[in-house]
């Protein structure tokens, strides 16, 4: 972006983050000619609190931003040019990609040359190569030492591998996506082998090869999903008959270790995105508290219980597929009790109570969240004549943060951009809307008829420069 940057001259100026020394070696590699301040101590960091960098902030007369812009985009930085009288400054076939999305990185960039549609060229796959434990050695530790995490794997023996990849109905050496950050290709037989490592029972590679495919679909940004300090896991929700079949859970503690197949299905998911895809913890998975989702996050959605369509068909899956998943980049679940609430609204208020707090309590705007509705506060809900789609409507229109919260000049996460952000009443308080629109608000039925909690979880980066939720069939 900097070079680009120069033909603005004297209206830009940049903020480094950097060493003084290391700002100069940099402003002479790239020939800067826009002037540089080194952010000393980060103070102007943590005034304007970028979400990603690079980062660019258009600011009115009193220095409040009044447009922001995350990462490297031609489009905007010509449109921007355009509003000072400025010609092109970022030609389009001078090189560089259209778009460099920055520290939300994803783990394929567009090919200059390639054509609408086409579809990505894999390297050769080899088979797995063999490991010859000595007799002497207790094989379950030696399969945790080579291919595990810290918790227990079962030994993947060629026997048991062989059984998984039977199942799939696949060549063992066919590719079905590569896996992000290191590109690592996941052959059916390499998913074969981390599955039995996890426990899985044969019959889930019928949901471990189309979710692998799903993790890499680019939309959803395996690569910054695994790199990011943030909280986010990938969550995976399960919807159909399939569910029945394959004995995927859905009720009570269907968060927690209760059945086998939704913790080995998750289970063998991680040690993929780990063993093939290499975002081990500290290296490359740079989490600052991480997530207890990341051993396992997978849930069935309670169909039988919910008053409304599942999510795989809301999200477009033709009927005739057995079931569908759903992946989204989780931050963990956030309790929403409410007992005692006989109506609809009060129950939904309790919820949106918890969506205000998403990412951050003052921050609105480019956030998305799933509501996990447990079967007791969805009849409450369903039986005040609430669609799915009234409940998405009642969320998004009811949740948002008061203006009194940025009544103190603090500085705080999200009061930077309050100028952005759209004024709307609440209960008869004004407040600033924490969605930008419904959509961004997702609904399942889960849990057991036991108890009224509900949970809303809350979501990592969105968009098409953060990662976004992807559903697939599952044949």
């Amino acid at each position: 972006m900097a070079p680009y940057l120069n033909a603005f001259g004297s209206r830009v100026e940049g903020i480094s983050q950097d060493s003084p020394e290391e700002t100069d070696a940099f402003v002479r590699q790239l020939g800067v000619r826009i002037p540089v301040k080194v952010d000393a101590g980060l103070t102007l960091s943590r005034h304007f609190d970028p979400e990603f960098v690079p980062a660019l902030y258009k600011l009115d007369p009193s220095g409040a931003p009044v447009q922001s812009w995350i990462g490297f985009a031609k489009a905007d930085l010509n449109a921007l040019a355009a509003e000072f009288g400025l010609g092109e400054v970022a030609p389009a076939f001078d090189g560089n990609p259209a778009v460099k999305p920055g520290c939300t990185s994803r783990h394929r960039e567009v090919a200059a040359d390639a054509e609408p549609g086409a579809e990505p060229v894999y390297i050769e796959a080899r088979r797995a190569s063999r490991i010859e434990v000595p007799d002497s050695a207790d094989p379950w530790e030696a399969a945790r030492e080579l291919c595990g995490d810290p918790l227990p794997v079962v030994p993947p023996t060629v026997e048991r591998v062989e059984r998984l990849i039977k199942a799939s109905g696949m060549a063992p050496d066919h590719i079905v996506a590569l896996v992000p950050p290191n590109y690592g290709p996941a052959t059916v037989e390499k998913i074969a082998a981390n599955g039995v490592m996890a426990g899985c029972d044969p019959g889930l590679m019928r949901v471990l090869i189309p979710l692998v495919r799903a993790a890499c679909d680019e939309r959803f940004n395996l690569h910054g999903v695994q790199a990011t300090t943030h909280f986010a896991a990938p969550l995976v929700i399960l919807n159909g008959s399939i569910c029945k079949k394959l004995e995927l859970y859905s009720k009570g503690n269907a968060f927690s270790n209760v059945a086998r197949s939704n913790s080995t299905l998750g289970r063998a998911f991680q040690l993929i995105l780990t063993n093939i895809g290499g975002a081990r913890p500290g290296e490359i998975d740079m989490s600052t508290l991480g997530n207890p989702g990341k051993f396992s996050y997978v849930i069935a959605e309670n169909e039988e219980e919910s008053p409304w369509d599942p999510l795989h068909l809301e999200r477009g899956i033709p009927t005739h597929y057995p079931g569908g998943l759903t992946l989204f980049a989780a931050e963990p679940p956030r309790a929403v009790s409410e007992h005692t609430a006989r109506r609809a609204d009060v129950v939904l208020d309790a919820i949106c109570d918890n969506l205000a707090n998403v990412w951050s309590p003052r921050a609105c705007g480019p956030f998305e969240a799933f509501v996990v509705i447990c079967p007791e506060h969805a009849k409450t809900i369903s039986r005040d004549g609430f669609s799915k789609q009234d409940v998405r409507q009642y969320l998004w229109s009811h949740t948002g943060v008061p203006k009194r919260r940025y009544e103190t000049p603090d500085g705080g996460e999200g009061t930077q951009m309050r100028a952005l952000y759209e004024e709307i009443s609440i209960h008869g308080e004004i407040c600033y809307r924490k969605f930008k629109n419904p959509d961004q608000i997702q609904i399942v039925v889960c849990g057991g008829t036991a108890g009224k909690f509900s949970a809303v979880i809350g979501s990592w980066a969105t968009g098409e420069r953060g990662s976004q939720i992807v559903t697939y069939p599952i044949e």
